[in-house]
């Protein structure tokens, strides 16, 4: 797999934005307490798994100067819900 762009990498980063936008969104009238946590800890899960890329050696990582504070936040306030 090639090195991703910095297009790319900033259309992950966006993504990583959107979960943080859905964790914090307060449960939805019509969804149950089942399908929320559930939405909820793939959101958690996703911005788990982006926060670990790595270039193709496998070891450094892609992100150089993107601010998690938000994401890291997220991960945090979400687990809390499920």
């Amino acid at each position: 797999m090639e090195e991703k762009t910095a297009d790319e990498i900033a259309a992950i980063f966006s993504a990583a934005g959107d979960s943080v936008t859905v964790i914090g969104v307060a449960q939805a009238s019509d969804e149950t307490d089942d399908d929320y946590k559930a939405k909820i800890k793939r959101n958690v899960e996703h911005l788990e798994i982006i926060k670990e890329y790595k270039k193709t050696d496998g070891t450094t990582s892609i992100w150089t100067s993107e601010s998690f504070t938000d994401i890291d936040a997220a991960i945090v306030s979400g687990k809390k819900l499920y």
